[in-house]
């Protein structure tokens, strides 16, 4: 049959994000070749394989081969074994898709097995761990790439929450253990900059409505020009753990700054100061904290709605329980000027 029209771009896009691509067919090797060639599956000095050969190689053999072929034919279900093992020996991560009974066996041994919705058999569909409701190559290439961005932001607002929240227990830990050395000119012995409402009304606004936005980013312009991730390379890796440690310096100097220049007035405008420089630090950390890889102002200020909204939603919270009577006395605040 011949290949579908969005066939080519899909596998271009695919080789871009770091994906290989192999075609294994019951077809014969010229036919495999013309197609392979046809959609830019086939690379300069790669090769095309039939099962014949597979059978007279071992193990080792194959494990070298697979790095250079681009196409197998006339394959058996065992071959398809065989190739799957040898790409998961070389550290591959193997999605195998199929429809057939005779495709169930590697489906099953593939780190992730791919069964056709339409002309896929029962077999195929209940060993697989995913089914293509279209039967089409280039839904795979989108399935990676929402994965991809589901990733990315589940990392985003992990690195967020961990950053505002460690920040959080410096700015209480620190003049707690420090007291009378951090401010000299304090009426009091041992102090903290917050009252626990003020934490409470942190994590639940500041904290919390800013994350769920996070979960809603489109992902960077780049996600599928990006290598593969290492598979054992954990969500919270090095260079996260270092912009945790740079975020909550900044965000404690700054807080801890406030709450000095506060406390030359009275205990109650420091607290408030530290209170609001604290959670407008939290807001615009939350929107560095919309790509890893790029400038809020590249991807755009206003490109997520959502982050916008809760934002603004989060700013208006806060302002209430400062400037709203009643409601400072509740949270012991005290309204400031400009």
């Amino acid at each position: 049959d011949p290949a579908r029209p969005e066939a080519k771009p899909a596998l271009l896009k695919a080789a871009k994000a770091g994906i290989r691509t192999i075609m294994i067919t019951g077809d014969y090797p010229k036919t495999a070749q013309a197609i392979a060639e046809s959609v830019g599956l086939l690379r300069p000095g790669h090769q095309v394989l039939t099962g014949a050969q597979l059978d007279d190689m071992d193990d080792e053999t194959l494990h070298m081969q697979v790095k250079i072929t681009d196409a197998f034919a006339r394959v058996s279900p065992e071959n398809k074994m065989r190739i799957v093992d040898a790409l998961k020996d070389n550290g591959e991560v193997v999605a195998m898709t199929g429809d057939g009974v005779n495709d169930a066996p590697a489906i099953k041994r593939a780190d992730i097995g791919i069964s056709m919705g339409i002309t896929g058999t029962d077999v195929s569909k209940e060993t697989a761990d995913m089914v293509l409701t279209d039967d089409n190559y280039a839904s795979i290439v989108s399935a990676v790439e929402q994965g991809r961005i589901i990733y990315s932001n589940i990392r985003k607002f992990v690195y967020y929450l961990i950053s505002c929240n460690m920040a959080e227990i410096f700015i209480i830990f620190l003049p707690t253990v420090l007291g009378k050395f951090l401010f000299p000119h304090a009426a009091n012995g041992v102090l903290s900059p917050l009252v626990p409402i003020q934490i409470l009304w942190l994590n639940l606004i500041t904290d919390g409505a800013p994350a769920l936005a996070l979960g809603n980013e489109k992902g960077d312009p780049d996600i599928m020009q990006q290598q593969p991730r290492p598979p054992k390379e954990p969500i919270i890796n090095r260079p996260m753990l270092l912009g945790v440690a740079i975020q909550t310096v900044a965000i404690t100097a700054v807080t801890l700054g406030a709450y000095s220049v506060g406390l030359t007035v009275n205990q109650t405008t420091a607290g408030t100061m530290a209170f609001l420089t604290l959670a407008i630090s939290e807001l615009l950390r939350a929107y560095t904290a919309r790509s890893e890889r790029y400038p809020v102002w590249k991807i755009g200020v206003f490109s997520n709605r959502w982050m916008n909204l809760a934002v603004l939603f989060s700013l208006s919270l806060l302002l209430a329980v400062v400037y709203i009577p009643g409601l400072n006395l509740i949270f012991s605040t005290t309204p400031l000027g400009w």
